[in-house]
Parts: C-alpha cells; structure tokens; sequence
C-alpha cells in the first residue's frame, strides 16, 4: 500500500507561521493529487488545500491568502506553508493523496492519509 507521513505541526501564537510537510512512500505509480485536510474537535473533518500532478491548486475559503500548498513531485512530497495562523486554525491537520500503486505487478488505484499532525494556536 501506499503510507504517508507528515510533519511539522506544534504550538504557535496568533499570527505566527507554521510549515507542514508530508511524504508519501510506497510502490507508488504516479500521484494524482495530493492535498491537506483539517478536523477540529467537535466538527467534520474539512478541505484546506489540494494540488493535482499539473500543478493547479484550490483553497478553502477560510484559508485563502494565509495558506501556500506546494508538491514536489520527485519527492512525493506536498508541503503547506501556513501564514497569518489564527486560533480557528487549530486542528489536527491530514494529508491525503491518490493515485495508481504496484502491487505483484497490478497496477491498482490509491487513497491513503496520513496519521494527522496538531496545529494548535494561541490567542
């Protein structure tokens, strides 16, 4: 199967920046897109930002103009770049991606996500 791992989450104050960052690992094929998801306690796990393989990118509207999603895809790697963070930011943040993987020389689709990293901010 196909595993993801992401990073960089922590503590930060009001107006701080804070860089997630989440490989992807596996006999991966080629990846679709990949994306970044949040859950806050008590609400729907929601879409912060996706980027498909060419490069096109969408946001919440919540995150607009704060959030830079970024792949690189020699890495199978998406990165998000959080800026201007405010306390409703504070979740524990997934990343999700899709695509084909080899499996006994199948090539079969993928949608994995990763254990979730904690973006907490401060007042």
């Amino acid at each position: 199967q196909v595993q993801l791992v992401e990073s960089g989450g922590g503590l930060v104050q009001a107006g701080g920046s804070l860089r997630l960052s989440c490989a992807a690992s596996g006999s991966i094929l080629s990846i679709n897109a990949m994306g970044w998801y949040r859950q806050a306690p008590g609400k729907q796990r929601e879409l912060v930002a996706t980027e498909t393989r060419g490069g096109s990118t969408s946001y919440a509207d919540s995150v607009k103009g704060r959030f830079t999603i970024s792949r690189d895809n020699t890495k199978n790697a998406v990165y998000l770049q959080m800026n201007s963070l405010k306390p409703e930011d504070t979740a524990l943040f997934y990343c999700n991606a899709d695509g084909t993987y080899d499996r006994a020389s199948y090539h079969l689709p993928f949608r994995s996500w990763g254990q979730g990293t904690q973006v907490t901010v401060s007042s």
